[in-house]
């Protein structure tokens, strides 16, 4: 942790907090019950040794943003994104503003999204530029996808995400003017993924 925090100092990234279920042996990729509370004490908990770091180098807390499992747990039970969208306010300082203070990064559409809007906290979606959405947005784990230059060309121009289904379209909505998207480190090319989106990404916004 210590050492990822020095390489986004060193390269001013920006530092979110990705915290999960206390399941280290499945790092987190299994469901468990857990209650509101405990989901609660869990994030901070979490959170609270990444921002020890950032203190360290002088960083602030950008995002929280959950990790296996609990996103998709988050998504479906309101109760728990509320739960977990509440530790972003925790580490918000109480003088900033809105669009300062601490973000959750989520899945547009779901209680990701109705939570943070209920507790007042900045919501930014997420795009996963390595998985695929079926009609209703639910993700799915498949071994093909479409070129990922076309789909986030599609996104970030048309803010439309492609379904497994022929010729069907997901819509972002006219009102989003941010999306994060996602790469995990643990897919084949990652680092080449991550470049290539950086590449369509800075090169969208120099077009605004």
């Amino acid at each position: 942790m210590n050492q990822t925090v020095a390489f986004a100092k060193a390269n001013s990234v920006q530092v979110g907090a990705h915290p999960s279920l206390p399941d280290k042996q499945g790092f987190g990729r299994r469901e468990m019950k857990i209650s509101p509370d405990e989901l609660f004490n869990c994030f901070t908990y979490q959170t609270g040794a990444l921002v020890g770091f950032l203190k360290v180098y002088g960083i602030e807390l950008h995002h929280i943003k959950p990790h296996g499992a609990i996103y998709g747990q988050m998504a479906r039970d309101l109760e728990l994104a509320r739960a977990g969208v509440r530790v972003c306010k925790v580490f918000s300082s109480s003088d900033t503003s809105f669009s300062a203070g601490v973000a959750f990064v989520g899945l547009a559409g779901t209680m990701h999204e109705v939570a943070a809007k209920e507790e007042g906290v900045r919501f930014i979606p997420e795009w996963f530029a390595d998985l695929a959405y079926d009609q209703s947005g639910k993700l799915l784990i498949t071994k093909t996808h479409d070129p990922v230059s076309h789909e986030v060309q599609r996104l970030l121009q048309e803010r439309l995400i492609t379904t497994e289904a022929d010729g069907h379209y997901l819509s972002l909505g006219t009102e989003v003017d941010e999306v994060t998207i996602c790469v995990h480190s643990d897919t084949p090319g990652a680092v080449g993924i991550a470049k290539l989106v950086k590449g369509l990404v800075d090169a969208h916004n120099l077009s605004l």
